[in-house]
This record gives C-alpha cells, sequence and structure tokens, in this order.
C-alpha cells in the first residue's frame, strides 16, 4: 500500500488562496519553525533553548548560509542528518532533534523539504550556539551507541491491514508530526518508550519540559480535527507549547491529512486506566475552592463549569483538569493561557492569577474543579502549585 506524497497541490488554511510549495507544507507538518526560530529571531535561524538533563541545548540554523547554517549541505548529507542524526562534519546530533521520528519520512518528502529550505527559505548569517553541556558528558560518541539501542532508521511501512486514510495519519503521527517526542513517556536513557501504535505506552502522555502532554489515543476524531486546525473544539482548548504547534505547524495541515490523523488517534486503544478510589479532598477544602472560584472563574467559565463552545473550554469533563498529572492545569492557572493564532479563529486571553493567588488558594481551587460537576480527580496540594510556579522563572 502505498502512501500519496505529502507534497501534493495544497492550499494553506481554508480561505486563503495562497498556495504553499511542496516543500513548505512539508516544513510546515513538521514544525519546522517551533524548534529553530526564536520567537524576536530570525526565521530558522535556530538558538532555541532546549533543557535536558545533561545541560542545555540550542536548535541550529538551518537556513542555507553556508557558513552557520546547512547551505554546503548536499542532499545525501541532509537526509543523512534527517535519518540518522548525524551532522555534515561526522559529529552526532543530540535526539531532542526529533530525527527518530523524521526517519520515518518518505524520500519524496525528504527531497521537498531540502528543496524548500535551500531555495525558498533567506539565508541567515547568525552562528549557533555551543551547548552548555559540559565535558566529559558533552562528548557525542556514546550517542551511537544510543542510535543502536533505541532508534530505527527506516521509512514509514505501511500496515498492508489498514485503510489508505489510517496508514496515512499513522505516517504524519509517527513521523514529521513527531507527535511521540512529547506524548510518550521516556525511559532511562531519555527515549520515547514507543515509537508507534504497537507499544501501549506510545501517546500515552508524558511531562515534558514543564508541561504535561496528555494522552492522545481514542481521541474523538472532530475534536482532534477541530483542535489541530483552530486551537478549541466545541468544549476543549489547546494551552502551553501546543499552542504553538497549532499556530505554526497543524493549522496549515488540509483537511483530509487532519481527517487522516484524527482517525488513526481515534483508533489507538486507550491504555492509561481510570484511577480507582480517588482521595476526595475536605469539605473546606472544596468550600474554599468554590469561593476562589466564583471570585475568579464563573464569569467565564460558567457557574458549571460549562464554558462557552468555541470560544471558552468547558472545566466539566476537561482532560487537563482531570489528568494524573495536573502539571499543565496548575500552570495555566497561574500564568494564563492563549489560545492559538490561527487564520480560522481569533485568539482568547485568559489571565493568569499567580500574581494573587497563595499557593494554598490555587491548590484550594485546582481541588474544586477536580472534584466539581462530575469530575473525579485527586486533590491537589500546595507543595505541587509551588513546584508549578517555580517553573516560570526558569
Amino acid at each position: 500500500m502505498s502512501l500519496r506524497p505529502l507534497y501534493l497541490m495544497l492550499l494553506l488554511a481554508a480561505g486563503s488562496a495562497q498556495a504553499m510549495s511542496a516543500g513548505e507544507y512539508v516544513a510546515k507538518a513538521g514544525d519546522c519553525t517551533a524548534c529553530h526560530t526564536l520567537p524576536a529571531g530570525k526565521p530558522l535561524a535556530g538558538g532555541m533553548k532546549f533543557p535536558t538533563p545533561l545541560g542545555d541545548i540550542y536548535a541550529t540554523n538551518i537556513t542555507p548560509d553556508a557558513v552557520h547554517g546547512i547551505g554546503a549541505y548536499s542532499f545525501a548529507e541532509f537526509d543523512r542528518a534527517m535519518r540518522q542524526g548525524i551532522a555534515k562534519d561526522g559529529h552526532r546530533l543530540y535526539p531532542a532533534m526529533p530525527y527518530t521520528s523524521y526517519a520515518k519520512m518518505s524520500a519524496e518528502d525528504m527531497r521537498a523539504l531540502y528543496d524548500y529550505l535551500m531555495h525558498e527559505v533567506t539565508a541567515q548569517p547568525v552562528a549557533n550556539r555551543e551547548s552548555d553541556i559540559s565535558w566529559p558528558l558533552s562528548m557525542r560518541w556514546p550517542l551511537a551507541v544510543w542510535n543502536s539501542l533505541f532508534h530505527e532508521d527506516q521509512p514509514y511501512q505501511a500496515d498492508s491491514k489498514q485503510s489508505a486514510e489510517w496508514n496515512r495519519g499513522a505516517y504524519l503521527v509517527q513521523g514529521l508530526g513527531h507527535c511521540g517526542s512529547c506524548h510518550t513517556p521516556r525511559g532511562w536513557a531519555m527515549q520515547e518508550k514507543g515509537l508507534d501504535s504497537k507499544t501501549p505506552e506510545f501517546l500515552s502522555g508524558a511531562e515534558l519540559d514543564g508541561w504535561y502532554a496528555p494522552s492522545l489515543r481514542g481521541m474523538k476524531q472532530d475534536e482532534v480535527v477541530s483542535l489541530l486546525k483552530t486551537g478549541r473544539s466545541q468544549h476543549a482548548a489547546v494551552a502551553g507549547p501546543m499552542s504553538d504547534v497549532v499556530t505554526h505547524s497543524t493549522q496549515y495541515l488540509s483537511d483530509a491529512d487532519l481527517s487522516s490523523i484524527a482517525l488513526y488517534l481515534h483508533s489507538l486503544a486507550v491504555t492509561t486506566p481510570k484511577t480507582a478510589n480517588v482521595p476526595s479532598a475536605a469539605i473546606s477544602t472544596l468550600e474554599a475552592g468554590r469561593q476562589t472560584y466564583a471570585t475568579y472563574c464563573v464569569t467565564c467559565h460558567g457557574d458549571s463549569g460549562q464554558g462557552s463552545d468555541r470560544v471558552i473550554p468547558a472545566l466539566a469533563g476537561n482532560s487537563t483538569v482531570t489528568a494524573e498529572n495536573p502539571l499543565t492545569a496548575l500552570r495555566v492557572v497561574l500564568e494564563g493561557a492563549h489560545t492559538p493564532i490561527t487564520q480560522q479563529a481569533t485568539t482568547v486571553i485568559m489571565p493568569g492569577y499567580g500574581w494573587t493567588l497563595t499557593d494554598a488558594d490555587a491548590a484550594e481551587l485546582m481541588s474544586y474543579l477536580r472534584g466539581s460537576w462530575g469530575n473525579q480527580a485527586a486533590p491537589v496540594t500546595a507543595d505541587q502549585v509551588k513546584a508549578a510556579r517555580a517553573l516560570k522563572a526558569q
């Protein structure tokens, strides 16, 4: 079963008449901007910081500048870097660059991406920043061992038992979209515990860089399409780093590709069981949280946590609110959030309340949200709030 090339003639998001080139579409699907462009930096000139257990590393310049970028790369060298994590001069790339996913790209898509970066992107003479990992941990040769243990550098192989649409979704999720980089838990060597649907841990939810990325397994198809296209669905909205993913990447995918992704994710069996015998918050805690909710939240989210369809996310039944790991919901309460900036919808901004809520106040509020309107999740402690608050300063 063959996959239709990603670089077919496609339009930008609905309502736009500006056509994208084959390679630009691949770059959008791969979300190159998110990692390789600083908020106030030159496009694709690198510099974004990525914390790791060993120290901070920085995304590189992938513009066609011959000195600081990839302008001197042949296609074979580019392909090797994308599939095997080996740079032009032979040094190995840290797997924070998701070559473990990009290895699944088709030859056609890889060539289209190369042509786009070399001929459509403006060269930027911006020097790369060295990592903050000190010697001897900075030595790269152990990455060869890491690759031998955890990396598969073969293109995606279609499953003949599944439809073309399912395979298309699997190709995008496992490969270009590198969804597992955030949504799959990591092992002892910071490897993703699964790279495809054969492993139950794949896309089952994970904490990374101070956020909790929820499970994507078994999601409703219409919700997936809406969230990826506009950053919101009837009752939910994305927050945190995923907002940037929608802004820079998924809003530009074709409706057919969004539907394929949704079909594939919906087909994955839900592996995270419901937590049994969840402890209830004390009545005094719930009452205190209710009062805080009435002061700061009820105007927008409603007296029953119902929100406003496709504008304000509901809190009742909200998987981010009820997640076993409440980190993302806590950070939204403390720091605020905004829905993505897309061509389909204007952004909605929620202010943060960390400036006025004490750790105890925020814990009581979160415990109320997680234990009301049918939500059944464990209460939150002041220590958890304190830890979440500290992440903003990093």
